[in-house]
């Protein structure tokens, strides 16, 4: 269920004298060619997705960027100023960006086109874990099945806001689409390659419940799923046993998240006579840098499959689906 804000004209006056900034023009409008519509986005996956569907129709502003997280993102002066001065706004939702929830419903209350672009996911395929405390897994990007349908939302806002760029969008919209069936299809193949005993992901948080539960992967997060939570004692123990009585041959680090946790795993199992490796670096709640591949949704999914599966026992490409992995940015060819 949709939940906004609506704030009188009194308290978004006194928000705007506060943050020096001027209200803007807030009703629907057409596009004309010399003005491209202005949008803010808050992580690096819904940029991606907005970047690719508006074209040069748009001028995107991503607040979020890479190595960010977004459990922990407070909005700055300079970022509420940009949210107040967008036409659209597009985020995550599912409690991702919680402390930015205030400032969307602000700006939400403006009269804005603020849209969370994980809505229109049937909530019977949402994840509650238990230790959530009723709230729903924020993680859909890990499923690109689901991740597609955020590129319909995407879609869809932009049309409505914009009727005359509507067929550019749905084009756009369905080439990226069709990009992630593609990525669905490779994670799908490359991952069951990994016998079946092996198909156990220990990573530092628990980002990845959607990523296994699409492809049939036990997942084990050694910190909850916001990592405001610290991973006890008698979890780091339990996590060992597991590694140890299963000969899990490698663990996963995050971009986003401290490795001192997995560090003090794999010298728990070293004490008990079990060598575990890193198997690498995954990208959880933000993508690689800024014009590299791994700077891309396709990019960043198609790393996190191809490392686990060549770490874990399995068959994949060295430089993944298309061959991209690893370059550097001078060499990848203009999106």
């Amino acid at each position: 269920m949709k939940r906004i804000l609506i704030l009188g004209t009194s308290a978004l006056l006194a928000l705007c004298a506060f943050l020096g900034c001027a209200r803007q023009p807030t009703e629907s409008k057409a596009n004309p060619e010399s003005e491209r519509i202005s949008i803010v986005t808050t992580t690096g996956m819904i940029t991606d997705l907005a970047t690719r569907i508006a074209g040069d129709r748009a001028e995107i502003t991503g607040l979020m960027g890479s190595g960010i997280d977004p459990h922990l993102y407070t909005p700055t002066r300079s970022d509420i100023q940009k949210l107040l001065g967008a036409d659209v706004v597009l985020y995550n939702g599912l409690h991702l960006e919680g402390k930015m929830g205030d400032a969307l419903e602000r700006v939400a209350g403006s009269g804005k086109t603020v849209r969370a672009v994980t809505e229109e996911i049937d909530e019977s395929y949402l994840l509650t874990p238990a230790q959530f405390n009723g709230h729903h897994d924020p993680h859909v990007w890990m499923d690109p099945a689901a991740w597609a349908e955020s590129a319909a939302v995407i879609r869809d806002t932009l049309s409505g806001y914009d009727p005359e760029g509507a067929e550019q969008y749905a084009v756009n919209a369905q080439t990226v689409i069709n990009e992630i069936n593609a990525l669905d299809n490779y994670a799908e193949r490359v991952l069951h390659s990994v016998p079946e005993d092996r198909r156990v992901l220990v990573t530092a948080h628990d980002a990845f419940s959607y990523f296994g539960r699409r492809y049939g992967y036990e997942v084990v997060g050694i910190q909850g799923i916001s990592t405001e939570s610290e991973a006890g004692v008698r979890d780091l123990e339990r996590i060992v046993s597991l590694l140890v009585d299963r000969k899990i041959r490698a663990v996963f680090v995050e971009t986003t998240v401290s490795e001192r946790n997995i560090r003090a795993l794999i010298a728990g199992a070293k004490a008990r006579g079990h060598e575990v490796i890193i198997g690498g670096n995954l990208f959880s709640d933000a993508m690689g840098a800024r014009g590299t591949y791994e700077g891309t949704y396709v990019g960043m999914i198609d790393h996190n499959v191809t490392t686990i599966v060549r770490s874990l026992g399995g068959d994949a490409p060295e430089h993944g689906m298309q061959g991209k992995l690893g370059e550097s940015p001078s060499t990848k060819e203009s999106p």
